[in-house]
């Protein structure tokens, strides 16, 4: 039996090798039949070409067929490709109307404070923003500045649109400002026109929440908020933004800093009172008389030859 089959292979075998080596054989000859330069030849050629190719016209049918394929797909790429960069062009130009809106909005705060004035005692150092040392739970800056410009902790820092937070660490040259955004920020404020005072508590978010309002039906979205001054931790009257309400109906604060692009902070100082060390340039009162020395000026004095 494995006789029979090892017949049958060496058969296979041969029979392989016999159509291989006729076919390389055809090759050939058609190599050289194409290759060679003669008048014979070549009208040879002409006659195969005329009778084969235009009964392989069925054949060429679905090469054709591949090709507008191939097309039409190369095409549909380019389609696609286009759309694409549209769509990235139309983010591009949807971002752009944002900044635009935004700046819109900066510019129109702007007019309305050109005729507002802050304390005469207050005044400023402006500092650069070197680096954010914020992270997920916690919301900082730190500036170029420290205690050699006399910069102080507690003091209020602005981007001159409105607040964004308090100095919280000073050393020599530079300082670190805590934002109304992080968790620790707790701010007295006071919404107008309403006049309603609040606690302004950031929760990590870009929209602080407004807490312990008195009466907060009295309260609109839109209102503006500023800063009360209560317990000194910031002066009366700067500006943090306007009332929204969010998702959940809680009152929370649209800040007016624009707290995507920090380059330079304002830092306010209150000037200190000038102290007195010499009363004598003082006009001081003159003090009343006493009753007492009232009757006695007014007795008539007493004549010397009264007995």
């Amino acid at each position: 039996m494995a006789r029979f089959h090892s017949d049958d292979d060496a058969q296979l075998s041969t029979l392989r090798r016999i159509l291989l080596g006729t076919v390389l054989l055809l090759v050939f000859l058609l190599f050289l039949v194409w290759r060679i330069d003669n008048p014979r030849v070549e009208r040879l050629r002409t006659a195969a070409i005329e009778a084969i190719v235009p009964n392989m016209e069925w054949a060429l049918v679905p090469v054709t067929q591949g090709g507008r394929m191939i097309d039409d797909f190369e095409s549909y790429a380019r389609v696609y490709e286009q759309n694409q960069e549209l769509r990235r062009e139309l983010q591009r130009m949807q971002a752009w109307r944002e900044a635009a809106l935004q700046l819109e909005q900066e510019n129109a705060q702007l007019r309305d404070l050109n005729n507002v004035r802050l304390d005469p005692e207050l005044s400023f150092v402006t500092g650069v923003v070197a680096a954010d040392s914020g992270s997920s739970f916690r919301r900082s800056l730190v500036l170029n500045i420290g205690s050699d410009d006399t910069i102080q902790d507690g003091w209020a820092a602005m981007d001159g649109l409105g607040l964004v937070g308090r100095i919280a660490g000073v050393s020599e040259r530079t300082s670190r400002v805590l934002l109304l955004t992080d968790n620790a920020s707790m701010v007295p404020v006071r919404i107008q026109p309403s006049g309603q005072t609040a606690i302004l508590t950031g929760d990590s978010t870009a929209a602080p929440v407004l807490e312990f309002i008195e009466t907060p039906e009295q309260v609109r979205p839109g209102d503006r908020i500023v800063t009360s001054g209560d317990g000194k931790v910031f002066p009366d009257g700067l500006l943090i933004g306007q009332v929204s309400l969010d998702r959940d109906g809680r009152l929370r604060a649209r800040l007016a800093a624009d707290f995507e692009r920090f380059e330079f902070l304002r830092v306010l100082r209150a000037n200190p009172h000038q102290r007195i060390g010499d009363a004598a340039p003082l006009i001081a009162p003159q003090p009343e008389p006493a009753p007492a020395d009232l009757d006695s000026a007014e007795e008539p004095a007493p004549d010397a030859n009264d007995g």
